[in-house]
């Protein structure tokens, strides 16, 4: 199984575009996005070519690819516009013999976690910063930003495959 991980798109056709390019090339079996996909936030400047439209049409053609948790971004209108559920608060993939909790971060996250068994991962993005980290009962991962990298970090997303993660730069 290959999975593909990509958070905070932020309503950025141009990184949109960019990470719908990544997943064909990738050949990943599933597109999880862990949240803020269409609104850029009060915190954030506008991404490069912000238009939140483009990006629901980008998505919507790949809605069967792609499972998706709510982000602090992401509203009920967003759904109203987007062909796949976005307004789960939380998800769990089984894989390779670990739970895989998914979450946008903003309520779960390395300072407030989820109940967890030893050996499971926490995935969230809300940060910006991505992250690959063993909390010593569990792995934190987070992939980044597609599209409003922090703390000096590129445009970013994950993929795991075998039981290991890695830190992927779109291109």
């Amino acid at each position: 199984m290959k999975l593909m991980f990509a958070s905070d798109i932020h309503g950025s056709e141009y990184y949109a575009e960019k990470l719908r390019r990544a997943y064909i090339k990738e050949g990943a079996d599933k597109l999880i996005l862990l949240g803020d996909l269409l609104y850029h936030g009060p915190r954030n400047d506008l991404p490069r070519d912000y238009a939140p439209k483009k990006v629901i049409e980008i998505l919507n053609g790949m809605k069967e690819e792609i499972l998706c948790v709510r982000g602090n971004c992401d509203t009920e209108v967003d759904q109203m516009m987007l062909d796949f559920p976005i307004l789960a608060d939380y998800s769990l993939i089984y894989a390779d013999g670990r739970t895989m909790y998914l979450t946008h971060g903003h309520k779960f996250n390395p300072d407030n976690p989820p109940a967890l068994k030893k050996g499971d991962y926490l995935i969230n993005g809300h940060t910006h910063i991505p992250a690959i980290r063993n909390m010593g009962d569990y792995t934190y991962i987070n992939p980044g930003s597609v599209s409003i990298p922090k703390a000096d970090s590129g445009h970013s997303y994950m993929i795991y495959e075998n039981d290991c993660f890695r830190l992927m730069e779109l291109i």
